[in-house]
């Protein structure tokens, strides 16, 4: 692959597993250094790590435990990637977690953690970072929302809130550095290809007493027109696009990336 990143560095949050890695990873391979965040166990990071320097052919990219939840340590996590790789060119808020319930029988520590992680984090990564991305012309922020930032299910209050919450914070955000040589920009992924969706898709299995394709179906393709997953590399591919030559003026959109979902 062009090193069309080459110079450039990256914290991409939530980066141990799932889609974060596969963004970690595209971005190394196309040059940037990057920093990696997320929970897992020794063994997992690890993996994880070695698997980003093979894929830029780099030395094990540092990686940061922060918990996302809290404020303080996400600054602490910004200041310490900029340490690290002597400046963050490249921000993707990728973190997130998932509760599902009624409203009236949703748990209260479950809304804040998903509004904590999914949602603040964001805007407190954002705010540590973004000036020196203006102080230096040139800085790229990419928040992976969902395509429930654009639309809701039910049982999925907190989620569909801190997702549609991201994409407003995404325009604001966009419209504040329109000159400044910075972009921010949302992805909106419809059901991704994850380790995470797979076992929803066993327990929805286990839970109805039916089999995993029809588990499969009834979870997926009732809400995908294209009847297949999103795989992590579109994703992956869709964020290296807004951080690449090429998408200057892409500033403040929400890209769609769920097979169609949105426009049924």
């Amino acid at each position: 692959m062009e090193q069309i990143l080459a110079g450039r560095t990256a914290l991409v949050t939530g980066s141990t597993s799932g889609i974060g890695l596969g963004i970690a990873k595209l971005l190394a391979t196309a040059g940037a250094r990057v920093m990696l965040n997320g929970f897992g166990k020794p063994e997992e990071i690890a993996a994880a790590r070695r698997e980003v320097a093979k894929a830029g052919n780099t030395a094990e990219p540092p990686h940061s435990a922060a918990d996302l939840s809290d404020p303080a340590q996400v600054r602490a996590m910004c200041a310490e990637a900029e340490q690290a790789l002597g400046q963050v060119d490249i921000l993707v808020n990728n973190a997130g977690i998932q509760f599902t319930s009624p409203v009236e029988a949703f748990p209260d520590d479950k809304w804040d953690a998903i509004i904590a992680i999914n949602l603040s984090s964001n805007f407190h990564a954002i705010k540590a970072l973004l000036p020196a991305m203006k102080a230096r012309g040139w800085g790229r922020i990419v928040n992976i929302a969902s395509a429930h930032g654009l639309v809701a299910s039910p049982e999925k209050v907190a989620y569909v809130t801190a997702k549609h919450g991201v994409v407003g914070m995404t325009r604001t955000v966009a419209l504040e550095v329109a000159q400044a040589g910075v972009t921010c920009n949302a992805v909106c992924p419809g059901f991704v290809r994850t380790p995470l969706a797979e076992k929803q898709v066993t327990a929805l299995a286990e839970k109805n007493g039916i089999t995993e394709e029809a588990a499969l179906k009834d979870f997926l393709l009732a809400k995908q027109p294209s009847k297949r997953w999103v795989e992590v590399e579109e994703v992956a591919r869709m964020a290296l696009y807004l951080c690449g030559p090429g998408s200057d003026s892409v500033n403040g959109a929400a890209l769609s990336i769920d097979g169609g979902w949105v426009a049924a």
